[in-house]
C-alpha cells in the first residue's frame, strides 16, 4: 500500500467515525497525545482526546438520522516520510466543516496529530 492510500484509509475511519459518533473508529485515527482546536470560538476552544471524545460520545450520529454523507478530500501533502496534512469537508447536521489535518506516521502506522477547523452554520 502506498503511503497516499493509508492516509486515504485513515481519513476514510475518521469520516465514518464522525458520521457514526463512533469513539472506537476516532481513538484508531487520532493519535493520542492530538490536539482538537478552532479559533471560531470565543475563547478559542481547544480539546485533547480525552476531552473530545466524550463530546463525540454524546452525539446522535448522523448515521443514526440517516443523514446524507457529505465527506469531501479536497488534498493531501506530504512532508518527508512521516508528515502529511490534508484538508477535508465534512457535514453534521446543519454544521459545514473543513478540517485542517495534520498527521505523523510513528511505527509505521498513520495517526491524525491536529485538527483545526472552520465551521459554519448552514440555513437552508
Amino acid at each position: 500500500m502506498t503511503e497516499f492510500a493509508a492516509v486515504i484509509g485513515v481519513l476514510g475511519t475518521y469520516f465514518d467515525g464522525l458520521y457514526h459518533a463512533d469513539t472506537d473508529r476516532l481513538a484508531i485515527v487520532f493519535h493520542p497525545k492530538a490536539i482538537y482546536a478552532t479559533a471560531d470560538e470565543v475563547p478559542m476552544l481547544h480539546r485533547t482526546m480525552d476531552e473530545y471524545f466524550p463530546v463525540v460520545a454524546k452525539r446522535v450520529s448522523a448515521a443514526s438520522r440517516n443523514e446524507p454523507r457529505h465527506d469531501v478530500i479536497e488534498s493531501i501533502e506530504f512532508a518527508g516520510d512521516n508528515t502529511a496534512f490534508a484538508r477535508v469537508r465534512c457535514s453534521i447536521g446543519t454544521k459545514d466543516f473543513i478540517d485542517f489535518l495534520t498527521l505523523v506516521r510513528t511505527d509505521g502506522t498513520w495517526r491524525i496529530m491536529t485538527k483545526i477547523f472552520h465551521m459554519t452554520e448552514r440555513t437552508s
